[in-house]
C-alpha cells in the first residue's frame, strides 16, 4: 500500500477532479452528495483512507485561497501542499471553461436582501491566525481576480451592511437599549464610504462602536479586501473599531467579528498602487 503522503499523479488527478465537480456544483447552486462522489473516489483510490482525502481536498482548498478563488465549503484550507498539487488544479481546474464560468457568474450574480427575522446563532469564532508555512519550491499559485470582482459586486456589498444593520439593532432591542437601536445609523449610505467604516452602532452602555462589513458568498477563510484609510480608522481609533467579516451569505449568512487595530489580527499583501507618470 502506497504512503499516505505519497500521492501519485494519476491519484492527484482523480481527487482534483473529484473537487472540480464539487465546485461547479456549490458555485452554480445546485446540490450534490459529498459522500457519495468521497466514496466513488474510495473505490478508485484502493489504499487510500476518507482521512487521507480530507487532507488533499484541504490543500486543494488551500490551493484556490491562494490563488484568490472560492472553494467548497466545508474543506478548511490546508497549506503546506506540494508542487505536483499546484501543476493538477492548475490544469484540470483553474484553465477550465466551466469553472471559469461558474466563478465568474458566482462573483457578479446579484443578491436580494437576506432574511433578517431570525439573527440568532450567526456569529462564530475568527479563524485562528494561520501559520503561512513554507511550501515546496515551485508552487507559486497564479493568482485570479474572482474574489476582487466579488469585492466589486455593489448589491452584495450593501446587502451586507443593511443585514448587519438589522443585526445591530436587534442585538440592542434583545439587550434592554431599544433606544440605541434606533440610533444605530448606516454611515455608508448617510455620509458617503470615506468614513473608514460602514455602520455607527453602539454598546449597551453608549460607547459608540464604528463597524466595517466586508461580505462574501463564499467560505469563511476567503481573503478580503481592505483600504489603507479602512486599516488608518482601526489603528487611530482602535477602541471603537470593529471589523464584521460576512460569509456564506446567499446560503446562510454567519459573521465572525475583528475588534481593534486590524495590523494586529490580519495578514497584508500589497494588492495595488496609484501611479501617475512622472
Amino acid at each position: 500500500m502506497p504512503r499516505e503522503d505519497s500521492w501519485s499523479v494519476d491519484e492527484i488527478e482523480a481527487i482534483v477532479d473529484t473537487y472540480h465537480q464539487m465546485l461547479i456544483a456549490e458555485l452554480s447552486n445546485q446540490r450534490y452528495n459529498k459522500a457519495a462522489l468521497n466514496r466513488q473516489l474510495l473505490d478508485r483510490l484502493s489504499g487510500r483512507s476518507r482521512a487521507s482525502l480530507e487532507y488533499k481536498h484541504r490543500n486543494i482548498s488551500a490551493v484556490l485561497r491562494d490563488a484568490d478563488c472560492p472553494y467548497v465549503m466545508g474543506y478548511r484550507p490546508l497549506s503546506n501542499y506540494q508542487s505536483t498539487l499546484v501543476d493538477c488544479v492548475e490544469r484540470r481546474l483553474l484553465q477550465s471553461e466551466i469553472f471559469d464560468q461558474a466563478a465568474r457568474s458566482a462573483a457578479d450574480r446579484p443578491v436580494i436582501d437576506a432574511d433578517t427575522e431570525t439573527l440568532d446563532n450567526i456569529v462564530v469564532e475568527a479563524p485562528s491566525m494561520e501559520q503561512r508555512e513554507a511550501q515546496a519550491p515551485g508552487t507559486r499559485v497564479i493568482k485570479r481576480d474572482y474574489l476582487a470582482r466579488e469585492a466589486r459586486n455593489q448589491a452584495l456589498g450593501q446587502a451586507g451592511e443593511r443585514f448587519i444593520l438589522a443585526y445591530e439593532r436587534q442585538r440592542l432591542t434583545s439587550q434592554g437599549a431599544p433606544q440605541l437601536a434606533e440610533a444605530v445609523e448606516h454611515v455608508a449610505e448617510t455620509r458617503g464610504d470615506g468614513a473608514g467604516f460602514d455602520i455607527l452602532s453602539f454598546d449597551t452602555d453608549g460607547r459608540e462602536r464604528w463597524i466595517e462589513v466586508k461580505t462574501t458568498a463564499f467560505a469563511k477563510e476567503c481573503p478580503f479586501f481592505i483600504t489603507p484609510n479602512e486599516l488608518s480608522c482601526s489603528r487611530d481609533h482602535a477602541t471603537r473599531f470593529h471589523l464584521y467579516r460576512v460569509f456564506n451569505f446567499r446560503a446562510r449568512p454567519t459573521m465572525f467579528c475583528l475588534q481593534g487595530d486590524l495590523y494586529r489580527h490580519l495578514w497584508l499583501e500589497p494588492d495595488s498602487y496609484r501611479a501617475g507618470v512622472r
